[in-house]
């Protein structure tokens, strides 16, 4: 069961405060930002907002002035006298804003991957099909695992994030059929080549270091993947992409 630090929905029409939703399973998008500290940050907070408005209008969410909304609501609700480290999720669907904050989990070393036979719906576009995702997820210890999403023997991505997989100090993703999350991109301008590839699961094995980035997890390594008898065998690039990490957190200007 999450608990949130705070909940709350409102018509998108007139913006009036209703019962709160999470909107999962519906026909909408969503977007999840880390804020931290105080003064409150959210990490590429901007690239966030314009995902989720470029997200909202190809599953025809239009309101003109949904981006306006959306600020407003988050400035509303944030509280300049709390110290964040939590995760502010934003949902929308065409009759329904939802906005909601939880604490943030910070990944242990010891992380274990767990292998199921899923895949994400529209997997282009941070959508709300996230029902079997979250039914797998609340079974698990979210700060030492995940689930890796798998279909047609490849694995894609996590429940909560992106995968980079190292191989002879080279890095390796899908090459599609996943969601390319906010932090995906900020690493990608960074390392410059990353290889796209389908990534079996039977050629795990073949990796010296599988890492998940996204808002949720920031850069987690993986240690093992029990079911494959996979186990880690290094922690440089794990090492080198929490630093540009780092810098962006430190660089992260204040949310106003």
């Amino acid at each position: 069961m999450v608990k949130y630090l705070l909940k709350k929905s409102y018509q998108l029409k007139d913006l009036k405060e209703i019962e709160f939703k999470d909107l999962w399973g519906d026909r909408g998008v969503f977007t999840t930002m880390w804020i931290f500290k105080n003064p409150s940050k959210i990490l590429f907070f901007k690239e966030h907002i314009n995902n989720l408005i470029k997200s909202a209008k190809a599953f025809s969410i239009s309101k003109s002035s949904l981006r306006s909304d959306i600020l407003r609501l988050i400035k509303n609700n944030i509280n300049s006298k709390v110290r964040y480290n939590h995760l502010l999720r934003v949902a929308v669907n065409k009759s329904i804003l939802s906005i909601s904050l939880r604490k943030r989990i910070k990944p242990k070393l010891n992380f274990d991957l767990k292998l199921v036979k899923l895949k994400r719906q529209k997997p282009e576009f941070k959508n709300l099909k996230y029902k079997e995702i979250i039914k797998h997820l609340s079974k698990l210890d979210n700060s030492k695992s995940d689930i890796g999403l798998c279909s047609n023997k490849k694995i894609f991505e996590t429940g909560t994030s992106n995968l980079l997989f190292v191989k002879d100090d080279k890095f390796f993703s899908p090459i599609d059929k996943f969601y390319k999350g906010i932090t995906y991109k900020f690493f990608k301008s960074k390392i410059k080549k990353i290889k796209r590839k389908d990534i079996f699961v039977n050629n795990l094995k073949e990796f010296d270091e599988i890492i998940l980035i996204g808002s949720g997890k920031g850069v987690a390594s993986v240690k093992t993947i029990s079911q494959l008898g996979w186990k880690r065998k290094s922690l440089k690039y794990y090492n080198i992409l929490s630093k540009y990490y780092k810098s962006a957190v430190t660089n992260c200007k204040i949310y106003r």
